[in-house]
């Protein structure tokens, strides 16, 4: 797949996925606030998905909307990237892992905004302000983690360390999409960079970098979540509520 159609798919498919992903932390975050937080974000990033999705679907002109390509697709028809799969693991992880889908989200919808297709710059238009709060939010935890005890030190380190290798396929060229994200990775950098900074971690050194989620080549992860995200749509097809 190419073109406007398999660039919608996949940033729908990224949004789709971490709003599952994030609402599992419902009624589990480690404070009532951040409970709502979490679920506030994973509401924006749904949100975002219904929209990517629903406009993929008038691309693809196959007649599916945006249930049909959320919950009539197994795994290697989703072209999301791996980071947004990855289990949550503790809270720091699921921090690392906001903070470094955010930075690249931010300047995605930013650039989107700017493109001449209207239907995605008004969803980039929108989505670039949910995703700026977004950043915002990892990036005052992050910080907080970083700073605060050695154990709170040391888990926000490794969670940075653990989602690090996924980076690069957020940034693999694509010059025939809309936004080539090979070209948004330095304002990732700088942003990303200031914040461990400031949190007193490393940025990961890391040769390892897994990548095919575009392409549909995913981690065993994606099978289960999407088992548990389709299975009531597909054992009632067609109903109405």
């Amino acid at each position: 797949m190419n073109g406007p159609f398999a660039f919608t798919l996949a940033l729908g498919d990224d949004a789709l996925i971490a709003a599952q992903r994030l609402a599992e932390w419902t009624t589990r975050a480690p404070e009532m606030e951040e409970d709502i937080a979490l679920a506030n974000i994973a509401l924006d990033q749904l949100g975002a998905a219904r929209l990517l999705l629903s406009y993929a679907g008038e691309l693809e002109g196959a007649g599916r909307d945006e249930d049909a390509l959320a919950y009539l697709r197994d795994d290697r028809e989703f072209r999301n990237c791996l980071l947004v799969e990855l289990p949550n693991g503790d809270f720091a992880v699921t921090m690392a892992k906001l903070l470094l889908l955010s930075a690249y989200q931010l300047p995605l919808y930013t650039a989107l905004s700017r493109c001449a297709d209207e239907r995605l710059a008004a969803i980039g238009g929108k989505a670039r302000k949910e995703s700026a709060y977004h950043l915002d939010h990892a990036a005052l935890w992050v910080k907080r983690l970083g700073e605060g005890t050695p154990e709170s030190h040391r888990r926000m380190q490794a969670g940075i360390e653990e989602v690090w290798p996924y980076v690069g396929e957020l940034f693999a060229g694509w010059p025939q999409a809309p936004v080539d994200p090979a070209t948004l990775r330095a304002d990732f950098d700088e942003v990303v960079s200031a914040v461990l900074a400031e949190a007193t971690l490393t940025v990961p050194e890391s040769a390892w970098a897994p990548a095919g989620g575009r392409d549909g080549l995913h981690t065993e992860h994606l099978s289960y979540l999407l088992a548990e995200m389709q299975v009531l749509h597909r054992a009632h097809p067609g109903a109405r509520w």
